[in-house]
Order: C-alpha cells, then sequence, then structure tokens
C-alpha cells in the first residue's frame, strides 16, 4: 500500500467537513502542499490568501503565485500590516502572536469561509504564540487533526508531484532572523534577505542564515560551508555584506559562525518553553 495513502484519507476526511475553506499560505512546503490537496479534493470550495511584507522574501510570494496559476487557484494577495502594530515592530519573545493576529484579522474580513494553516504535528512540541493567535480566530490546523508531521507532510507533496517544493528547507520570515529585543525594521530585513541571497550565490551552502545581533551581523552556515571558506573569501564577503547594511544605514560588524536553530531567539523575558525558528 502507498505509505501516504491513510495519511492522505484522513486530511481528506478533515477538508470534507468543512463547506468553505481559506488556506493561509506562506510560501512554505506545508502551505503549500495543504492548498494544492485541498484545492484538487474540493475545488469550488477553496480561496488562498497569501500575505505580502518585508518579512516575507520575494522568492515565497513568486513561488506561491506561479504554483496558483499552475494548479488554477483562487489566489488574493493580501498586506497583513503587521508593521504598523508596535509590539511586533519591537520584537518580543511573542512577536510571532502580533504577526499572526495581524494575518488571520487581514483574511476574515475578505471571507466567511473556515481559515485554515499549515500548521503539522511537530510545530506542537513547541512555544508557538502564533497558535494563540489561530485560536482566537477559530483558525483549524487539518494537518495536526489528521495527524500528519513535517516528513509525512515532505511525502504527501511528493505525491503530489510538487517537485523542488517538497525539498524547500525551513524558511521562517525573515524576523527571526533578528535577535528578540532588536527592533524589526524594514530596511534591516532587506540587508538580511540580500545578505543571504548574496552569500547562496557565493558560496552554494545548504544552510546559511544572516542574524542580526546586538554585536552585529553573524553569517550562519552549514558546518562543510564554513570550513572550506578561507581567509580571501571571508574577508570579501565581510566587505560585501557590511556594505549592504550600510547601505541601508546600518553600521554592523560582519562575522561568520556555525549554523544554530534559532538563535536569535531569547528567551529571557518568558519563563515557557521556547520555539526554535530556523
Amino acid at each position: 500500500m502507498n505509505a501516504v495513502a491513510a495519511p492522505l484519507e484522513r486530511l481528506e476526511t478533515v477538508l470534507s467537513t468543512l463547506p468553505a475553506i481559506a488556506c493561509a499560505v506562506s510560501g512554505g512546503v506545508d502551505s503549500l502542499t495543504l492548498a494544492t490537496f485541498a484545492h484538487r479534493r474540493f475545488a469550488g470550495r477553496v480561496t488562498m490568501f497569501h500575505a505580502v511584507s518585508p518579512a516575507v522574501p520575494d522568492e515565497a510570494t513568486r513561488r506561491t503565485q506561479a504554483l496558483a496559476e499552475s494548479e488554477g487557484w483562487s489566489l488574493t494577495i493580501i498586506d497583513a500590516g503587521e508593521f504598523a502594530v508596535a509590539q511586533y515592530r519591537a520584537n518580543p519573545v511573542n512577536r510571532c502572536y502580533f504577526c499572526k493576529t495581524s494575518l488571520y484579522g487581514a483574511i476574515r474580513p475578505a471571507t466567511t469561509a473556515q481559515i485554515v494553516s499549515g500548521t503539522n504535528l511537530d510545530d506542537l512540541g513547541e512555544y508557538r504564540p502564533g497558535l494563540d493567535a489561530a485560536a482566537e480566530h477559530s483558525v483549524r490546523h487539518p494537518f495536526v487533526e489528521a495527524a500528519i508531521d513535517k516528513t509525512t507532510v515532505r511525502a504527501l507533496a511528493r505525491e503530489l508531484g510538487l517537485g523542488d517544493i517538497a525539498e524547500l528547507p525551513s524558511a521562517p520570515c525573515l524576523s527571526s532572523r533578528i535577535e528578540t529585543g532588536i527592533g524589526i525594521d524594514p530596511g534591516m530585513l532587506a540587508a538580511v534577505h540580500a545578505s543571504e541571497l548574496l552569500v547562496r550565490d557565493r558560496l552554494n551552502p545548504s544552510t546559511v542564515r544572516c542574524r542580526v545581533r546586538a554585536t552585529g551581523a553573524v553569517i550562519e552556515l552549514d558546518s562543510g560551508s564554513l570550513a572550506a571558506l578561507d581567509d580571501a573569501r571571508r574577508s570579501a564577503l565581510t566587505d560585501e555584506i557590511g556594505g549592504l547594511f550600510s547601505a541601508r544605514g546600518f553600521a554592523l560588524a560582519v562575522d561568520f559562525a556555525p549554523y544554530r536553530t534559532g538563535s536569535a531567539f531569547l528567551i529571557h523575558q518568558l519563563g515557557t518553553p521556547a520555539s526554535r525558528p530556523a
């Protein structure tokens, strides 16, 4: 028997109970897989919503739009408006609560359908304040209800023929690169994104994160890429990355370090277990 047959059946059962579905699509593997499956099974009952903001990489939006065109989705692009929220810009430990509150608050006036997210079982074992916002807006999580974890989501994506999307690495929003307590600034996010694109172009690493800390910008790389970074390329990249930040008004020292999941996420503000955004 096909290994994903049972999860697909469970997911279809969950979605079949919803007369109309509004799928929040970030552009990552989870939400794209959910949206694709929901549309193929229940076309005419499903609409997609994708939010654009300085925290969302352009490639996530392009990926969503391309899949929407190829699959024939009804896709609405929205501005969730989280940058108008002072609490979000302050970047507290529960920043994601304010982000998701803005997102779901922007979707709700546009539809009467049941809002669903791509949250999967693996997300429940972490501190995710965005789930509190989802609960407040009565958002449902079909993958969770169907007992589907991240590995199974990727298997479903392959079964659906989503190709490269099935192999997308974890890609939390750009704001997750900013150390907790440092304010979220659109220009800084643009510099972070440009730095990561630059490093990908120069080194082709398997993993890269540009973190902004109180001490400066830190480029985190997978162990192989970091070991292969010689002094000459390190110096050249340091200058180029520093220039990307200074061009946007930020004078930051630049350093390199091994990749650590969620290393910009500081939890001293709350005595609760923490999520570790990638």
